[in-house]
Formats: structure tokens, sequence, C-alpha cells
């Protein structure tokens, strides 16, 4: 039995600037972009793995969610408290370059960690934690 991962969701406040982010910044593309009862999910991906999706989706994408629980989700995520995405790359330098000169927010410069990578971390426009690892070379 084989198990691979096929399709992640990060939670995202406007779906146009994070548009704008995954696709202009990080280079993914844009692959679905879908509305369904005042709801929105774009799905991104990588060109280098197409069976691997990112789906954008709202905070609290159910739409039996009562609204307290969706100003809950809403203040979790404009703290930045929600769980973050690491993505692989081959120069976490170059990477790190490209994204803060884009105006990403910066967490923490590349620097080399004692679990064998090196690595970088952002923030997304609505305050996602993204690191972007690059095994040490031995």
């Amino acid at each position: 039995m084989d198990i691979t991962l096929s399709t992640c969701f990060i939670a995202v406040d406007d779906h146009d600037k994070a548009i704008a982010f995954y696709r202009d910044v990080l280079g993914l593309e844009v692959r679905n972009d879908v509305g369904f009862e005042g709801m929105r999910w774009v799905t991104v991906g990588s060109p280098s793995q197409p069976d691997v999706s990112i789906v954008l989706e709202p905070p609290l994408a159910d739409p039996n969610a009562s609204p307290a629980d969706r100003q809950t989700m809403a203040e979790l995520l404009a703290k930045g408290l929600l769980r973050g995405v690491l993505f692989a790359t081959d120069d976490c330098d170059a990477t790190f370059e490209r994204i803060s000169s884009a105006g990403g927010e910066v967490l923490q410069e590349p620097m080399d960690q004692p679990y064998g990578v090196r690595d970088c971390a952002f923030r997304d426009p609505a305050g996602n934690l993204l690191r972007f690892t690059q095994p040490l070379k031995k």
C-alpha cells in the first residue's frame, strides 16, 4: 500500500491577496477558483508537483458553523496561531531573497538548524507560518 499527500488546506482571509502571494511571489500555479454559498476556495500548487495541491480556504469553511466559531477562527488566523506549511527548496538563501524582496513578512532569516536543514520563515498575507527548508550538505 502506498499513501501519498494529495491536498492540504491553508486558511486565508483575503483570496486576492493570497493569490498574489502564492502565485506571484512563490511561483505556484492557480489550478482552480471556486465559489459556493458565499465562500471561496482557490487551489494552487507547484508545477513540479502536479499531484499535490494547496487549497486556500476561508478560516472556517463550514456553512453550518456558528457566527461565534467563525469569529474565533478569524481571530486565531489574525494572530498567526493556525498551523503552517513547510516547503522544500533547493536554495534557501535565494528563496529568502526572492520572497523578502517581494515584501514578504520575514520571521526568520536563513539559518542552519541542528536537525539537518537550512531554513527561513515568513508569514503569508493572512498570517500563516511558511517555512522553506533545504537539506544541509553532509
